[in-house]
């Protein structure tokens, strides 16, 4: 009985300093064989005895250590909340880190307490799914605020499989305001690609979500960016080539050689082409020929394979280097901007895109009051956002509403097509006045707007989405942008039917808005439409069309000279303005016949009042009876050729008239 009890007690000491059960059972055992036989009747009850006293210690010990490993499994997943409001502060992520003791790490001992928490993880995990539903897709037990949970619980959920659960995750974050400095920066830093462009595509996001880009690298010793930028420009394919692409890309190289051969000492001359340079005598000739490279860049960021050489040479950050550098110069930041936009187009560079800091910066631009800033923004952000875009919007294609993610269902498309010497933006501000100084106007888009389509309209209609497009005329050969460019209608209105149908025009119901040229060019592309079957849906969506001063029958613009290099020169376009022009009476005839076919419904305006045209020429470009296609309204107004599109302000005829005919002919589909 003795060798018994101290082997009891011997067992319960060793229990004490964590020896295994295992072992535990072992020795006992050992030690019960090895005992002399005793009378029956009493070794039944000690044996009684012992396998009681032998289970209740085993019971024992097994609770005192699971209490154990569940207190130190809570101990590791609770957070000190004094640290976190020390923390508070800082911007960096925590990391959790393993220790490095092997003695630690390997062993029955650490398998055996691993697998435990397992098991505990799964149980706890289960009820929580259970008893508390908002945790069921995360499991977390800390000690905070709910507030800093927050944080980690939308990370997670906007790495979501389900994209519904993704969209709410970035929709929440971006309109969380109240969360400390370090917070953002953890967003910043662990969301992935699709959750960094959704916020900056979210109108609410706080810029505090975007890291600034990293550090750019260095010059090259004895370079400059001028220098950089040609080696950019040089190191592109230079074979098999469009015209104009050819062009820009030689005039950029031979004026950069030119004022680099100033630069290190040479004469700068007008030599090569030239004329750019006679033509602005005030401009820093480093900055024109930054230009020059950069509307080459342009051109060849059109092309796709054009656009992985430039990642490969550097481009990204170049550019980027360039863009900080010109920030009071808009139009060389445009230029980067469509290069930029240009090469999202290409889904394989869009990591590249957001690793080189480029979000950051669009991010900000998007919420600039320059609508040609936020718009070129608007379309980079776009195309690198393919969670909820599958249109994507080439070079000259801008969205004016909505230029973010939105709840609002979009239920039809209003597309604005500008005339001859036009362009997206400025054809369709508000009438210029005298009295209101630019900087003032600028600040207050209630009195004065740049861009009424995007001011106006999208406020008394927000289920359209507006589209403005941009493509280069001249009235001269003289002063086009490539002497080998001669783009007829016709050509023009296919290189635009494929860029809008690129943009998903033609999937919902569409209303075209045309001034001068503007308006041939939209009948032209609606007969080609209707010639390919893959542009039906164009045709079948199309509700309506509104004339601004379009030339259906003519303009005397080619008949007059405005000075002695446009009277040598007419460009193609104003030769095919002119009255007797037979492709022009084709295109009429042809148009006429078939937009009574389909029904379609036209609003016509026309001016009343000669526009000048240079100093001394005063012409009323559109005649009233030019104005007049032989079907729908034809509204006399009391503007010139240039403010026929351009009301004076929101209450004025031209506009609520405009917004009537939209509203009435889309009323069926916005209702829907």
């Amino acid at each position: 009985m003795s060798s018994i009890l101290s082997t009891f007690h011997f067992c319960r000491a060793f229990s004490h300093q964590r020896m295994s059960l295992a072992a535990y059972c072992v020795i006992c055992c050992r030690r019960i064989r090895t005992l002399t036989p005793l009378p029956k009747s009493t070794t039944y009850w000690r044996d009684i005895r012992n396998l009681i006293k032998f289970t209740g210690s085993l019971i024992l010990g097994g609770s005192l250590f699971l209490t154990y490993e569940v207190l130190a499994l809570k101990k590791s997943l609770t957070l000190d909340t004094q640290v976190v409001e020390k923390e508070k502060m800082k911007s960096y992520i925590y990391v959790h880190t393993v220790s490095l003791d092997k003695r630690e790490n390997y062993g029955i001992t650490y398998q055996a307490r691993k697998e435990l928490h397992k098991a505990l993880r799964k149980v706890l995990a289960t009820s929580a799914k259970i008893l508390r539903g908002p945790f069921a897709d995360a499991f977390s037990t800390v000690d905070v605020e709910d507030h800093e949970c927050a944080v980690w619980l939308l990370l997670r959920k906007s790495r979501s499989g389900h994209r519904a659960a993704r969209l709410q995750a970035v929709q929440e974050m971006s309109e969380t305001h109240h969360w400390q400095d370090y917070q953002y920066r953890i967003i910043a830093q662990a969301c992935d690609l699709r959750t960094l462009i959704g916020l900056a595509r979210s109108k609410e996001s706080d810029l505090r979500f975007f890291l600034p880009p990293p550090p750019l690298p260095s010059l090259k010793e004895d370079s400059s960016i001028e220098e950089e930028l040609r080696q950019l420009l040089a190191s592109l394919p230079q074979t098999e080539l469009d015209e104009c692409i050819q062009y820009f890309t030689s005039l950029a190289l031979s004026e950069s050689s030119q004022s680099l051969a100033a630069q290190k000492g040479g004469l700068w001359c007008f030599g090569g082409n030239g004329l750019p340079y006679a033509e602005s005598f005030g401009e820093v000739p480093s900055a024109t020929v930054e230009m020059f490279c950069l509307e080459a860049l342009v051109k060849h960021s059109e092309i796709p394979t054009h656009c992985d050489k430039i990642e490969a040479n550097g481009g990204l950050q170049l550019l980027q280097r360039l863009y900080q550098l010109h920030k009071d110069c808009p139009k060389i930041q445009r230029n980067i901007m469509r290069i930029i936009g240009n090469m999202a187009l290409n889904e394989h560079l869009h990591s590249t895109i957001v690793r080189s800091g480029w979000v950051s910066i669009l991010a900000e631009a998007v919420k600039s009051h320059r609508i040609m800033e936020a718009s070129h923004a608007a379309r980079t952000l776009a195309n690198l956002d393919r969670e909820t875009m599958q249109e994507k919007y080439q070079d000259g294609v801008y969205v004016l509403h909505p230029q973010y993610r939105t709840s609002q269902p979009i239920k039809a498309d209003v597309l604005f097509i500008h005339g001859l010497m036009g362009a997206a933006f400025k054809t369709w501000r508000q009438q210029d006045s005298e009295q209101v100084l630019t900087e003032k106007i600028l600040e207050d888009e209630a009195s004065y707007t740049t861009c009424w389509p995007k001011t106006w309209l999208a406020r008394d209609c927000p289920a359209l989405r507006i589209i403005s497009v941009e493509y280069d005329t001249s009235l001269s050969d003289w002063r086009t942008r490539c002497p080998m460019e001669r783009k007829s209608i016709a050509f023009r209105s296919n290189e635009l039917l494929r860029k809008l149908r690129a943009a998903g025009v033609g999937d919902r119901p569409v209303i075209w808005v045309s001034h001068s040229m503007g308006g041939l060019l939209v009948k032209k592309m609606l007969l080609e439409a209707s010639k390919k079957p893959e542009m039906s849906t164009v045709i079948n969506n199309t509700r309506g069309i509104i004339f601004y001063s379009v030339p259906h029958h003519g303009s005397h613009l080619a008949e007059y000279s405005v000075n002695i290099r446009y009277l040598l020169f007419p460009s193609l376009e104003v030769k095919e303005l002119s009255k007797d022009s037979p492709a022009l009476k084709t295109l009429h005839d042809d148009f006429l016949e078939f937009a009574k076919d389909k029904n379609f419904q036209v609003l016509n305006f026309v001016e009343t009042l000669p526009t000048y045209i240079g100093s001394m020429i005063k012409l009323h470009v559109v005649p009233v009876e030019s104005a007049d296609l032989g079907i729908g309204d034809l509204i006399p107004v009391d503007v010139d050729h240039l403010n026929i599109c351009k009301p004076k302000k929101k209450d004025a005829f031209l506009y609520q008239r405009t917004l009537q005919f939209i509203c009435e002919t889309l009323a069926k589909d916005l209702e829907n």
